[in-house]
């Protein structure tokens, strides 16, 4: 090491990839993950992708068997987001539609990458689980 250097160098590979001024500010993400991160709201986001849907097509698409409650209380708080796009008509019964905004559709693209990346590395982690399962028994 010369005697001017005194700074710590580091790989750019261990920067990270958020930073927050304070730990307190958390830079938005906590209330982002938040969203994305509940059981139901990437497979409104991955189902609506495709286009517009009605109600009952929408809860018919969701893999898992999701209550009407729950999928009210998903699309409502995509909808708060700005994910979503929420149209009534006058009709009776009311006739409601859910679509994808602007947004919504630019959280396709990163839903996407996570499923790709999940996909290419699912046999690594069936086999760092299995390791890890073996390395627990007694």
């Amino acid at each position: 090491m010369s005697a001017g250097h005194t700074a710590v160098t580091t790989p750019a590979a261990a920067d990270p990839v958020i930073s927050c001024e304070t730990p307190q500010d958390e830079c938005g993400v906590r209330d982002v993950l938040d969203r994305l991160g509940d059981k139901w709201s990437v497979y409104v986001v991955v189902e609506l992708a495709s286009g517009v849907l009605r109600f009952k097509e929408l809860q018919r698409r969701i893999p898992g068997d999701i209550s009407q409650r729950m999928l009210t209380v998903t699309v409502r708080r995509l909808e708060r987001d700005g994910l979503v796009k929420r149209t009534v008509y006058p009709t009776i019964p009311p006739q409601v539609e859910y679509e994808l905004t602007e947004m919504g559709h630019s959280l396709t693209h990163l839903v996407k990458a996570l499923s790709d990346w999940s996909i290419g590395h699912r046999p690594a982690i069936a086999a760092a689980r299995a390791s890890y399962d073996a390395a627990q028994r007694p």
